[in-house]
């Protein structure tokens, strides 16, 4: 089961949310997800959702210019199998080319209608500038959401966020890294839109420990997060507006 997610559920979002300010704002689901990479082994997928609910689930996908991580075709096939709903990251490196990256996560990843929008990990400068990090990951996200039509997801940790990308990437959906009794809470005002709150997570199916992440909203506004083809998006608002 999710012990640790089971604990916070219990004791601490009651807590976060009497303390912040997004109390009175925040709906009172939580839709609980899972991070995932070949650092967890190869995952039984079908014990994961047998044994504990699982609402939504990252996959690693591409780090840099030309490394896919060993495990994600089998986790991104498993979670389509299972109904899952699942979203691809990149992990960027500042010192390569936004642009060769954003290519090479949009040849490696086939996403389908309903699948997460795709995730930008930013969580090292490598060495570079402030300004270059920010120009090239621009670049990543300008790409990518020009294919797709849809606005990448950024994920970082509070730490960096507060360093290096406060007043960056304000239109884009945030998920945010704070492992602590408390939700984050940004300087800057922007609400997060997911939060990972541990790296501890034991759960049945997965050989190491895990990730975990809480949406808090309800299952349609997940979905606000997800990407459709513009085909598709069309004929869905035409039937919408049908008598």
């Amino acid at each position: 089961m999710l012990r640790t997610c089971a604990i916070i559920l219990l004791l601490v979002v009651p807590l976060g949310l009497n303390r912040h300010s997004v109390g009175s704002q925040v709906p009172a689901t939580e839709l609980m997800g899972l991070d995932v990479s070949h650092h967890q082994h190869e995952i039984q997928w079908d014990t994961v959702v047998a044994k504990q609910p699982l609402e939504f689930a990252f996959v690693k996908a591409t780090e840099g210019v030309d490394f896919t991580d060993s495990l994600f075709a089998h986790n991104w096939a498993e979670l389509a199998r299972l109904g899952v709903r699942r979203g691809a990251y990149h992990y960027f490196h500042a010192y390569g080319c936004g642009l060769e990256q954003a290519q090479y996560f949009l040849q490696t990843v086939q996403m389908r209608p309903g699948d997460i929008a795709p995730v930008l990990d930013i969580e090292s400068s490598d060495g570079m500038s402030k300004e270059v990090l920010l120009e090239e990951a621009a670049i990543w996200i300008q790409t990518v959401e020009q294919q797709l039509g849809v606005k990448p997801i950024i994920y970082t940790n509070q730490h960096f966020y507060e360093r290096y990308l406060v007043g960056a990437f304000d239109d884009n959906p945030l998920w945010i890294a704070r492992y602590s009794d408390n939700m984050p809470c940004l300087s800057s005002g922007k609400r997060w839109d997911i939060w990972q709150y541990s790296n501890e997570g034991c759960v049945d199916g997965i050989p190491k420990k895990v990730d975990l992440n809480m949406f808090m909203g309800t299952p349609s506004m997940l979905e606000r997060l997800c990407w459709y083809p513009a085909e598709t998006t069309t004929v869905e608002k035409a039937a919408e507006s049908a008598p």
